[in-house]
């Protein structure tokens, strides 16, 4: 208690001007700190080395399109093995074979069909489950996701598509998880790279794809609390938030600056891998994080909600053009 009074009363015997410059170091001090930790990080912070950090097999699900794809090409140049997972044979033994021709120095390429949307996934991720058993599983990546065909209003999406949603994005990421964790644990070592979105890190809200948003909120809860679990075990849990990438997924096919092509945010995304809990890993998209989460609510939600109506209106007019023919 006197150490306190103390210091109080050696605030008080200092002149006014060197409490308010002292205050302005700080107001200072503070951002620029964080701006240093953000240039490191973005630029000069190297990535992990997987194979030696982790284990010497990475398994990546929703491998043949878009971001799992690149991702599982960047393991391949880092000496991984793969387990290529996803719904389409011919898709996963082309993949398969271009990652051979390109890497024909990496190790071996496996694939495993499931179909996360499918009757059954519980029974599919049990024989995945198997496949790996004995497998020096290092990395696992739930990249399988889906989203709205185009943008509706709530009431406008039908059964088929709502349990699509739960099971890909929530059922799916859930069990595999669950399927591959014990190996890690087992091994006192691994990495857990959840794919999120934007609409439910970034932005406030995202009006007209309400179930795919919170889908992807339960992957970034799930991936912050398993962070909190597992670290201690030697275990690295990460959910990353891209924003637009240009991909099948996004609809866009032409990337730029602020939509790169899969292979670029693929290129950031592994280099990302083993750090932050949460963590959006092409800088652009983390700039636009920032500058979002200064303005208003409301102009945000308002923003995007014009956004989507207009989505929403070329997609019905596309539906009913595909019924006319």
């Amino acid at each position: 208690m006197g150490g306190t009074c103390a210091h109080i009363e050696f605030l008080r015997a200092q002149p006014a001007w060197a409490l308010a410059l002292a205050a302005v170091c700080l107001l200072v001090a503070v951002p620029a700190i964080r701006l240093a930790l953000w240039v490191y990080a973005a630029f000069l912070r190297p990535g992990k080395p997987l194979r030696r950090r982790y284990g010497a097999w990475a398994v990546v699900t929703g491998a043949t399109d878009g971001i799992g794809c690149a991702i599982a090409f960047r393991f391949a140049a880092a000496g991984l093995g793969l387990v290529l997972v996803g719904r389409n044979p011919e898709k996963l033994a082309a993949v398969a074979a271009e990652i051979k021709a390109k890497h024909p120095n990496a190790p071996e390429v496996c694939t495993f069909v499931l179909d996360f949307a499918a009757e059954g996934l519980a029974a599919g991720v049990e024989a995945l489950k198997e496949a790996i058993r004995g497998l020096d599983v290092g990395v696992l990546v739930n990249n399988a996701g889906l989203s709205y065909p185009y943008a509706r209003y709530f009431h406008e999406v039908d059964e088929e598509l709502m349990r699509s949603l739960t099971r890909v994005n929530v059922e799916g990421v859930t069990r595999v998880t669950h399927a591959v964790l014990p190996g890690m644990v087992e091994r006192k070592r691994g990495a857990i790279v959840n794919i999120g979105s934007a609409s439910a890190s970034v932005i406030p809200s995202d009006p007209m794809y309400s179930v795919y948003a919170a889908t992807k909120a339960y992957v970034d809860q799930f991936s912050r609390c398993l962070y909190v679990e597992y670290k201690s075990k030697g275990i690295d849990v990460q959910c990353q938030v891209p924003l637009y990438v240009a991909t099948k997924m996004a609809s866009i096919k032409k990337s730029s600056f602020m939509v790169p092509s899969a292979d670029t945010y693929a290129r950031a995304a592994v280099r990302h891998i083993g750090y932050e809990p949460r963590c959006t890993p092409y800088w652009p998209h983390s700039v636009m994080w920032f500058l979002i989460s200064i303005l208003p609510e409301s102009f945000i939600n308002s923003l995007r909600l014009g956004m989507c109506i207009k989505i929403h209106k070329k997609g019905l007019a596309k539906n009913a053009k595909k019924k006319s023919l």
